[in-house]
């Protein structure tokens, strides 16, 4: 859960920056451009694509959580940003079959998020396929529902719901590749935005949280003297502040240390906190820093999650 910043802020704290950052591929306009005719046409292969290699998202962080079975994916939920207005957030769950495929039926309603704070954007749709053909990925969205936005989504919020499948599909294929959506029972069109143009990245700046955590998940249980936390962000001097809470009672503070701050794209950062003394139920918080101290501006991007220390 998001909670007042603490009185106290960080200092001094030391981390280890993480390497191997992915390369970013340019973003450019509201991300849509004209479909050509070659990558309209339904692919007759429905094969499990694979990485083709080429230039990867920047916000993947170079290692990924690991357990027994299925594959990781990145899904890009919506959560609240410092201004209240929805951002995108990465999560990563574990799925089984098609990894293109079962991360975009995620997006499309069929699965919750993993963080209570965190959010899709889609009303509840089916996904017949996902396939990576002719430089898209091609997502077939065969039913005629939704054509128009429904009650209550305005054109930023569709536009937004998008980019959640955009960043989500980019994220698991690993390519800045476009994404068009195919309506193959309807007009082309979703939440009354054309499906006729590709769909590209939009500037991170302007639609990710400039802070996401990647380890440890929400829920996650920890042990030992210290918590190692990664994610991704873009904070002032590529450095902020993270703290344990237990209610508004802060336990620790300490900070993260990232591989840089300038340019459109989220940087893997990596930090350590002190668990000694910490058990039970408590709340990781990481923030951006803001130079201001709160005096211009929305303030910083925050994230939080939920772990129990044994």
């Amino acid at each position: 859960m998001n909670l007042p910043s603490p009185v106290r802020r960080w200092a001094g704290a030391t981390a280890v920056v993480l390497a191997g950052t992915l390369a970013l591929a340019a973003c450019t306009g509201d991300g849509q451009r004209p479909v050509s005719d070659e990558t309209t046409e339904q692919p007759s292969s429905t094969a499990e694509p694979t990485p083709t290699g080429g230039t990867s998202p920047t916000d993947e962080p170079t290692e990924t959580p690991t357990q027994a079975e299925g594959t990781a994916v990145p899904v890009y939920y919506a959560g609240d940003g410092p201004d209240g207005k929805p951002r995108l957030f990465r999560e990563f769950h574990r799925v089984e079959g098609d990894p293109l495929l079962e991360a975009a039926r995620l997006v499309a309603g069929n699965g919750t998020p993993d963080d209570p704070d965190y959010r899709t954007l889609w009303p509840q749709l089916e996904v017949a396929s996902v396939q990576a053909t002719d430089g898209v990925l091609l997502v077939d969205i065969p039913t005629d529902a939704f054509t128009e936005r429904p009650d209550g989504m305005s054109r930023r919020v569709a536009k937004l719901a998008l980019q959640q499948l955009v960043y989500t599909l980019q994220g698991v294929h690993q390519e800045r590749i476009p994404v068009v959506i195919e309506r193959s029972e309807t007009e082309p069109s979703l939440f009354g935005i054309s499906t006729e143009t590709e769909l590209t990245e939009a500037s991170a700046l302007r639609t990710l949280n400039l802070v996401s955590i990647t380890s440890p998940a929400e829920g996650a249980t920890v042990s030992g003297s210290s918590l190692r936390v990664t994610g991704v962000a873009n904070s002032f001097e590529a450095s902020g502040p993270c703290w344990i809470l237990r209610g508004q009672e802060e336990l620790v503070g300490g900070g993260y240390q990232a591989e840089a701050w300038m340019g459109d794209r989220l940087f893997p950062f990596e930090g350590e906190l002190s668990l000694a003394g910490i058990t039970g139920e408590v709340t990781l918080r990481c923030e951006t820093d803001d130079p201001t101290g709160g005096t211009e501006g929305p303030g910083p991007a925050v994230d939080t999650k939920t772990i129990t220390v044994s």
